[in-house]
Formats: structure tokens, sequence, C-alpha cells
């Protein structure tokens, strides 16, 4: 089975680890797509409040980061692949704890954040490290464009399932499908995840030291204020846009359809860019790509039909590939070669998810502040476009980022 996959693939030197990795991050795309996206709806309908939105989402971005802290600290003393079978394990807890509260879920809507950034912080440290681990140079960005298909597929087909399922049953029926369904995908992606090997733990948790490097490694302290620029932009986006989408609509099957335009073109461009983009185009495909995202802001901004989002959803869908695939293999390229990166790792890792959530706490807060004042019918537009500048902003900091420097060797 594997060696068809391989052959399939086109590569013969993946491994076995690599593949069961990325049926895990398909099977996490799935669960997360098919039901994260409509969770704000849900607690929207429940409240209409933009201030319960994004509390929610304020706690999953201050629990993440502090999760990921005390998964490293795991991660250097168990196995690794048991820091990701938990953070898959609290996922499924959370929608088993959003179907259980019910339509009270508004009420708790701190705790279920608070919750399901438990989960992420379990997840994407184990996540992040296996992937530095298992992939060489040479695959890396093979597996982040492969990765990035299967984040499409799952884009495309969960949240046009979630909003048909919802639209077609009565009240809040669909959402307890919905969520039911991404309970049984986190379950199954904890069976594959016995099939990984094991990776043994050994060292000390230092991640201040790594927190410090920045005075010593340049490239360093350039990709985390790049990270900082690309939370920045997710804060608020990662709901506001759906938030904008459905009560434009009133119709969570939109909400799909928006969703299959943008992952459509996703899934194509990802496999293209993994194959087109090498090391040496990164940072003009990096260039280019933030800024087209920030120009599309302001098809957002100016939309009064679903022809209009369509169009915001498909020139993101093309440009968010050629963005991510080499701004994320540089960034392992720049840990790769930073000082002991093969027994600091971890560190690196953690580091980086308290500068990415830093710029999402950042984006929210803005957002909680600006609606106090105006607002949120009014507010949100110019928001979107303080916000939105976050990717195109990602440019300017890794420009000067040193590649001849960093030779293609794992560390």
């Amino acid at each position: 089975m594997v060696s068809k996959l391989r052959a399939w693939l086109s590569h013969e030197n993946v491994s076995k680890d690599l593949l069961l990795l990325l049926l895990i991050g398909g099977l996490y795309s799935l669960g997360i797509f098919l039901s994260s996206t409509f969770v704000n709806i849900y607690l929207w309908k429940q409240s209409n409040s933009y201030t319960d939105i994004a509390l929610y989402n304020l706690s999953i971005y201050v629990l993440q980061p502090l999760t990921f802290i005390f998964a490293g600290k795991c991660a250097k003393k168990i196995d690794r692949v048991i820091v990701l079978r938990t953070g898959v394990t609290v996922l499924s807890l959370f929608f088993l704890t959003v179907l259980i509260v019910g339509e009270k879920a508004a009420t708790f809507n701190i705790m279920l954040g608070a919750l399901l950034g438990v989960g992420y912080g379990f997840y994407w440290l184990a996540y992040n490290v296996l992937t530095f681990e298992i992939t060489e140079p040479e695959t890396r960005d093979f597996f982040n464009g492969f990765l990035g298909v299967l984040q499409s597929l799952g884009g495309m087909s969960g949240p046009l399932l979630a909003g048909f399922i919802i639209s077609r049953l009565n009240n809040f029926t669909g959402y307890t499908v919905i969520f039911a369904i991404s309970f049984g995908l986190f379950i199954v992606a904890v069976l594959v995840s016995f099939g990984l090997s094991r990776r043994k733990a050994n060292g000390n948790f230092s991640f201040r030291r790594i927190i410090n490097e920045r005075r010593n490694n340049k490239n360093w302290k350039r990709i985390l204020n790049a990270h900082v620029a690309q939370g920045f932009r997710e804060g608020v986006f990662l709901f506001a846009v759906s938030i904008w989408i459905f009560l434009m609509t009133r119709d969570e099957l939109s909400i799909g359809v928006f969703n299959l335009v943008y992952s459509g073109c996703s899934f194509l461009f990802y496999f293209l860019v993994s194959r087109i983009v090498k090391p040496r185009r990164r940072k003009k495909a990096i260039f280019l790509a933030g800024l087209v995202l920030y120009l599309n802001v302001l098809i957002l901004l100016v939309s009064k039909s679903m022809s209009l989002l369509l169009l915001y959803a498909g020139i993101a869908g093309v440009f968010f590939p050629l963005l991510y695939v080499p701004y994320l293999s540089l960034t392992y390229d720049v840990i790769g070669k930073s000082w002991n990166a093969g027994e600091m790792r971890i560190e690196y890792i953690v580091v980086r998810e308290i500068y990415l959530n830093l710029g999402r706490i950042l984006s929210i807060l803005t957002f909680l502040g600006a609606i106090t004042v105006i607002t949120p019918e009014t507010g949100i537009p110019y928001i979107l476009l303080l916000v939105g500048g976050g990717h195109f902003v990602i440019y300017f900091f890794i420009k000067n980022i040193d590649t001849k420097m960093m030779k293609t060797t794992h560390n």
C-alpha cells in the first residue's frame, strides 16, 4: 500500500511516517473544515454578539501558545507521537462538549475556546515537530504542498457538506450532525497515529534561550516578526469573513459554496506551487502573493452580491498557496540552520507559535477595541482593511533573510 502511494505521488523516497503524517493532517483538515467555520455561526445565532464571538476566538489564541509551551516540555520528556495523539484527543473532546452543551454553547464560549486552544496547542506542536523531523529539505516543499492539497480537499468538501446539511435540517439539528461527524473523524485520526514510529524524547526544554536567540540570529528575528504580521491578519479574518457572508446571505449553504470556490482554487495551486516555486523564487512569490491578497480585501469590502464574494474567494484561493508554501518552507529552513537546531527544534517551533498567536491576539484586541468605539457594522470594513495587510507585510520582514547562508542540510 505504501509503495503504491509513493508511486502515485511520484516520490519513491518518501517514508511511511511521512505518508501517515499526511493522512492525519488530511483527517484533521476535514474535521476542522467541516465544523470550525460553523462553530462561529452556531455561537452567533445563539447570542448575536460580536463580542462573544471575539472572546471565543481570543481564548483560543491565548490558550494555544500557553499549551504550546507545556506541550513543548512534554515533547522533551515523552514520545512526540503521544503529544500528537493528546492533541487530537482533546480536539475530539471539544466537539463532544459542543454536542453536550448544545444550544447553551454561547454561554460557555470562553470555555469552549480554551478547550479548542489546548487541542490546537498539543496537535500543532507535535505536528510541526514531526514535520521537521520526518521531512528533509528535498521533501519539504513536496510535503507542504501535498498537505495543502489535502487541506484544500477538506476545505472544498467539509463546509459545502456542512452547509448543505444545516440548511436542510430544522433549527440546530444540522449543527449537531456535523459536530458528531467531526468527532468521529478525530477518533479515526487518533487510531491512525498508532501507526507512526515512536519518537523518543531527550534533552532539557529551554525555550527562553531560543527567544533570546533573536539577538544573535537576524534571520530568526526576521521570521518571528513575519509571524506576528501573519497572525495579525489571521486573528480577525478567521472568523469575521464567515460572519460577514452569513449576515449578507442568511444562508449556511452560501458559506459552503464560498469555501468550495476558495478551496477548489487552493487545491489546484497548492499542487502547482509545490512544483513550480523553487527556493530561489520564494521571496518573489511571497511578495506577489502578499500584495494581491491585500488588494483582494477591497473586493470583499465592496461585495454586495454572492458573485463578488466568490471572486474574492477565487483570488484568495489562487494566491494563498503561492504565499504559504514558500513561506513555510523558508521558515523551516531558517530553523534548520539556526543555533543547535537539532536539539532545540521543539523550542524553535514553540517560539514561532508564540509570535504567531501574539499577532492573532493583537488582531482580536484591535477588533474588540474598535467595536466599543463604533458600531460593528460600520467598523468591520475598516478593521478588515487594517489587519488585512498582514500577509503583505510578511515580505518586508523576510526580504533580507540571507538564504545563501542556509545550506540544504538537515540538522
